[in-house]
């Protein structure tokens, strides 16, 4: 071929070669890419996937410009006129630019000064693109020391950081750790029941990730966080398997520290922890008909050993699993304009759990069984999609899914042992002065049968009409939970022991008498049910280039979300939920080079099912306090270990029945006219290519949530105090529900109130208040520079500026670590939401740089630098102002939320007497910066025809063991300062090592 044309051909990919680190394109639920570009008027363009032959052949108009669209990611050869002008890499959800134009353009003048380097140049340059995100395949991974599954893969991004609460997750963009969407090969598998968490194929499945920060097409929806989005292997013309063999050894792991309170207790121990983790993963691909037919398919057995005292240091519970999970990918071409895939895995497992005697001081694990129990969870999912290119300008796809996931905790001791535990504050010194016995008779956690199941169907277009390029489509997702939950036991309670004083308050109003000073806090919490919800909607984008420089994104997408009770009938509907997404794009030089682009969007959040099962299922939340009146010695129905059993004394006060939902009446369950959850959204940002392989950026961001959707206490709704409603609302706004005579209403019938103004009448002073309306903002400044893998070397550097502010986080409360989705204590009181500020995920600096170098043929090596400040410090007061009640607990850290109100004088007298400080969010400081790097080294057999590498890893190189979270209890009675408040709750993980051999075939 003529050197001159394949080097200008050259020089157009590596200017407008589009893998989309900082913005591509999405397509279809993002598991395809594109290649377009610009050639002369009637030119043939014909491209060829490299791995299975797979060729398409597209026209360009009179404008010259082409397009061929839902290409499988991989490998292409372009061709015009049967002529090979370059070879172009089609990632995940982005665009392939290749400017195929004649010598007597302008843009051709300079080719001959290019040197190019490699056969795939990359930029970070997307001038079709109006979004944030990111994209990294697994090569690029294999590169660098990142943690083999696809939480690690999205913390690559800039402003996405880790969930430092007890149930962790990811933020992205300052959302809550529940409002990400997480697709694979188009499958939706988001947790739908907390949104929490998502179901994932062994991480060797993978082919290429994206991470979409902002900004996504009006494809994308159910989601007011980010977007992870991932696409499996396929089989190729070539036969070829792999071994590979991950090992994580306890020698390689950094014990994790020991930590004490001021006054020499103990906090939390765990520098006995082990943990140890060997996975062997097979995989053949290949064609079963050369051209047409592929399968790829892998086996992955995954076995981990660990054990970790508790923090008397008297007890060890040890975890084994012994689990093999699996993919597989088929893929036929039936011919070069018709695909039919399907794609299936499993991610189920099983962990065993047992509980010994253990003597910290000796290290030495006793003989005595004391306990066993069993978690699984995971399922089998798959999908089925077919795409139809059916002219050179119209292609369709469609796709019917299967998501399932179960949970299952179990333990032969559940119906026959009481759970019992202590509070290590107040009464783990008592405890350990007893000798560290056994207390109870069961390993402890909530008896749990959940099992969840997605079926989705989706259609895709999309239409080219000259300068438009029309997208459009629909999908639908029916979600079913079916779950039982309780506490183990004949009583089916919860047994917590703690040290209490003499006169101190109590949740349920009552005084803790003279002479105790020990006391049993019983909870009894029981739920079950199936529920489905059903989610559907419909989108329209155009991509209109209104000139050959200057692309609009202008979309629309209606959703509509239902969920129903457990007898099918519906229990709340939002429908007709318009969500605008309006883009532009502007190629400032005309080159490829240089764009400016903004994006304004509206994302819609539906309700999770959890809410559906406690609020249309009802929910028993009882809770009652005894003074402790002894022990007695029993044994162990199952193992035969001696225990102690509490011995209940006089009840302190009565039972505390004000947490219990019921669902007499559904329609005080759940605002008549309740409105669905949305985040509006503007991106505007700036990226320019330095050269073939350099390039830079900035974006700018703004996210604003106003409304909110929770759980919230109604005790006034015709201005007169009835017993607590808790229905599910949007705080601040309007609410309708059922009033009776018998709560003090004129009549039977709807009410509606602001609750903003009123709805909850305080107790002593009497005074009809309303709920502050909610608000979450997140302001970020975002500057990237990009050197892309030129088979030498790789960089990337991120900066950004954050402010995330408001008056709730979002439907998870980290303040406190409580998990349930949709029913986070913000909206238990009034007072726990009075104050606006900094929010739990706010890191006001983040810095990440990620780079690799290849030395030779046989060496190369790769790291990683995350950095950034601390959260705020924020305390939590348990009464306000004016009014008689425990806002929060007494006694539990983790209930009832919080006030930002702190007592300073007469706390102990009467309420009214009570003197206060307000204490803003973040007023005691921020927690320290963090840092995490990370090394890899890797070895690759330098012989011809034999794929074999050995790659070391490290992470947190440093063993930096930094403060993450700490206990933001303030208070335990009014004024009386907690000691505990403060004090860290969770850390950096300590550095361990991780060994890759694979040997690919």
């Amino acid at each position: 071929m003529n050197r001159k044309i394949f080097k200008r051909a050259a020089l157009c990919v590596a200017l407008g070669a589009c893998l989309g680190s900082m913005a591509p394109t999405a397509f279809a639920q993002s598991a395809t890419g594109a290649v377009a570009g610009r050639a002369n008027a009637g030119d043939q363009i014909t491209i060829i996937n490299t791995a299975t032959g797979l060729t398409r052949t597209v026209t360009a108009g009179a404008d010259g410009s082409y397009r061929l669209a839902q290409l499988p990611v991989g490998e292409y050869s372009v061709k015009l006129a049967n002529e090979e002008m370059a070879r172009v890499s089609v990632p995940l959800g982005g665009t392939t630019t290749v400017n195929l134009v004649n010598s007597a353009d302008s843009s051709a003048q300079t080719l001959d000064a290019v040197q190019v380097t490699g056969a795939r140049v990359i930029n970070r340059v997307d001038v079709y693109s109006t979004e944030s995100s990111f994209n990294v395949n697994r090569e690029e991974l294999a590169r660098m020391p990142v943690a083999q599954d696809m939480s690690s893969v999205a913390l690559l991004a800039p402003g996405v950081v880790s969930g430092n609460a007890s149930f962790g997750g990811i933020s992205f963009g300052g959302s809550s750790v529940a409002e990400n969407s997480v697709f694979i090969n188009g499958l939706n598998v988001t947790d739908f029941y907390k949104r929490q968490s998502f179901s994932a194929a062994p991480f060797a499945f993978f082919k290429e990730f994206q991470v979409k920060t902002g900004g996504y097409s009006s494809e994308f929806g159910r989601s007011t966080g980010g977007v992870i989005n991932a696409v499996s292997r396929s089989g190729t013309n070539e036969l070829e398997g792999g071994v590979e063999v991950t090992f994580t050894p306890e020698a390689g792991r950094a014990s994790a520290e020991d930590h004490y309170y001021a006054d020499g207790r103990v906090n939390v121990r765990s520098s006995q922890n082990r943990s140890s983790a060997l996975k062997t993963n097979v995989w053949a691909a290949g064609p079963l008909v050369k051209d047409k037919l592929f399968l790829f398919a892998m086996y992955e057995q995954r076995d981990n050993n660990g054990g970790s005292t508790n923090n008397a240091g008297d007890r060890w519970t040890g975890s084994g699993s012994d689990n093999g999970f699996w993919g597989a990918k088929l893929d036929w071409n039936i011919n070069n304009n018709h695909m039919l895939e399907l794609m299936a895995f499993s991610d189920e497992g099983e962990t065993d759990y047992e509980t010994y005697t253990y003597d910290f001081a000796e290290r030495k694990r006793g003989k005595d069984l004391l306990s066993t129990s069993t978690a699984s969870s995971g399922g089998t999912s798959g999908s089925l999609t077919y795409t139809a290119h059916l002219t050179d300008t119209f292609s369709a796809k469609a796709m019917y899914g299967i998501n399932r996931s179960s949970s299952y905790n179990s333990s032969p001791q559940d119906a026959l042992c009481d759970y019992v535990t202590y509070n290590n504050a107040s009464w783990g010194n008592t405890y350990r002065a007893m000798g560290s016995p056994t207390l109870g008779c069961h390993p402890g956690g909530t008896v749990v049968a959940h099992e969840d199941e997605r079926v989705a169907k989706r259609l895709d277009f999309e239409w080219v009409l000259g300068d438009h390029q029309l997208r459009f489509g629909w999908d639908h997702e029916l979600m079913t939970t079916d779950r039982t939950t309780f506490y183990p036991g004949a009583s089916r309670k919860y047994h917590t022991i703690y040290g209490v004083t003499p006169g101190d308050l109590l949740d349920n109003g009552s005084v803790v008498p003279a002479g105790v000073t020990e006391m049993v806090y019983l909870r009894e919490r029981a739920d079950g049910g199936k529920f489905d919800i059903k989610a559907s909607a419909w989108y329209l984008e155009d991509n209109w280039s209104v000139t050959p420089n200057l692309m609009l994104n202008l979309g629309v997408r209606m959703d509509t979300f239902e969920n129903m009770t457990t007898v099918g009938t519906t229990f709340t509907k939002q429908d007709n939920l318009f969500s605008p997404r309006l883009g532009f794009s502007w190629d400032m030089k005309g080159d490829g080079t240089t764009k400016l682009f903004g994006n304004l969007g509206r994302y819609y959040m539906p309700i999770p099912s959890i809410l559906s099962y406690n609020f249309a299922g009802g929910l028993k939340d009882e809770r009652s306090y005894y003074a402790l009146n002894g022990w007695t010695p029993q044994t162990n129905p199952v193992t035969g270990a001696a225990y102690l059993a509490p011995v209940l004394g006089d009840q302190l006060g009565p039972v505390d029945t004000s947490y219990n939902i019921s669902v007499a009446d559904l329609r005080q369950s759940i605002d008549r006219d309740l409105d669905a959850v949305y985040q509006d959204e503007a991106i505007l940002g700036f990226q320019a290519m330095i050269n073939e392989a350099w390039s830079w950026g900035v974006t700018a961001t703004y996210r604003e949530m106003e409304n909110a959707l929770d759980d919230m206490r109604i005790n006034a709704l015709c201005g007169v105090r009835h017993g607590n409603l808790w229905p599910i609302a949007n705080p601040g706004d309007k609410l309708t529900l059922w009033g009776t005579q018998a709560m003090g209403c004129a009549q039977d019938g709807w009410v509606t109130i602001d609750t903003s103004k009123e709805g909850y009448i305080t107790t002593g002073s009497e005074r009809n208040i309303g709920y502050f309306k909610p608000k979450r903002t997140y302001k970020a400044l975002e500057f990237q520079i990009d050197r892309a893998w030129d088979d030498k070397w790789a960089f990337n550097a991120s900066y950004i500026w954050s402010k995330n502010e408001g008056n709730h986080e979002g439907p998870v409360n980290s303040d406190t670590n409580y998990a349930d989705t949709g029913m986070v204590q913000h909206w238990d009181h009034p007072a726990n939401n009075q104050r606006y500020g900094s929010l739990f995920n706010d890191r006001e600096h983040q810095i990440k740089l990620r780079a690799s170098y290849k030395f030779n043929e046989m060496w190369s090596v790769g790291g990683t630098l995350t950095a950034m400040s601390g959260g705020p410090i924020t305390a939590f007061g348990v009464t306000w102002p004016d009014e008689n009640l425990a806002v929060a607990s007494y006694t539990s850290t983790g209930s009832g939320g919080g006030t930002g109100w702190l007592c300073v004088a007469n706390c102990a007298g009467p309420w009214q007497n009570r003197e206060y400080e307000y204490s803003a969010r973040g007023a005691f400081g921020n927690l320290p910066w963090t840092y995490n790097l990370g090394a890899t080294i890797t070895w690759t057999l330098p012989v011809e025809h034999i794929d074999l590498k050995a790659r070391l890893s490290v992470y947190n190189l440093l063993n930096d063991q930094e403060v993450t979270n700490i206990a933001a209890r303030y208070e335990g009675q009014p004024g009386v300062m907690r000691d505990t408040f403060g004090t860290a709750t969770n850390w950096q993980a300590p550095r361990y090592t991780q060994l890759v051999v694979t040997w690919n075939f």
